[in-house]
């Protein structure tokens, strides 16, 4: 579903990550865990392809990060749920807007744009919410918006990089719950974090980065 091979990339003030060559299925739930700046949200980004290799590439489905066409990018992204840190919700729309976006511009239907929103919002349990705007909810309430306009596409795998990184123990362990029950459902998850002691004792496999090396798989 998702390899690396011989993967390096380069940043103007250094390595982001050197030498990666691993293999992710269809259906997994992998956590990419090292400290800040280890390398862990290079390894998102090149899998979305907002970053490409300096040398290897990636490959996501059929998508070939050597070969990809800029045009064929957004087939890509939409295939592919992201969440992160800081949630990046739009201030001036409500959670049903913030949602339904991302299917607008596939240009999905309006019927059907309500049926996935709403789907999505249950199921992340925050359907009574719809009609407020982010400024309004608590910082878990606004992860579980960024969360389900993830899941809203129906992606294939989701990304989330450190999405509890903002949030109090209690709050992060049922986020990552909730991405427990998203992958039950057939979703692949990437989750990277810092936080060790949020995953150690969950049956997830595990890709440890050290100074953009991996040290562990």
């Amino acid at each position: 579903m998702i390899d690396f091979y011989n993967v390096t990339k380069n940043y103007g003030n250094g390595i982001g990550v050197r030498n990666l060559n691993f293999n992710i299925r269809k259906g997994e739930f992998v956590c990419v865990v090292g400290a800040s700046g280890a390398g862990k949200s290079t390894i998102l980004k090149l899998i979305y392809m907002d970053e490409f290799p300096t040398t290897g590439k990636v490959v996501v489905n059929d998508y070939d990060s050597s070969m990809i066409e800029p045009e064929s990018i957004p087939h890509l992204r939409r295939k592919v749920g992201m969440v992160f840190q800081d949630f990046r919700l739009l201030s001036d729309r409500n959670v049903f807007e913030n949602v339904g976006l991302a299917l607008e511009v596939m240009h999905v239907n309006r019927r059907e744009i309500k049926k996935r929103v709403l789907r999505a919002l249950n199921s992340v349990g925050i359907g009574h919410r719809a009609q407020y705007y982010p400024r309004e909810l608590s910082g878990g309430e606004q992860q579980r918006v960024s969360i389900a306009r993830a899941i809203v596409k129906d992606p294939f795998v989701l990304l989330a990089d450190e999405p509890t990184g903002n949030l109090d123990p209690d709050i992060a362990r049922d986020l990552l719950a909730l991405m427990q029950r998203i992958h039950e459902r057939g979703t692949a998850v990437i989750m990277a974090t810092h936080n060790y002691n949020l995953i150690k004792n969950r049956p997830f496999r595990r890709i440890r980065i050290e100074q953009g090396e991996m040290v562990d798989s």
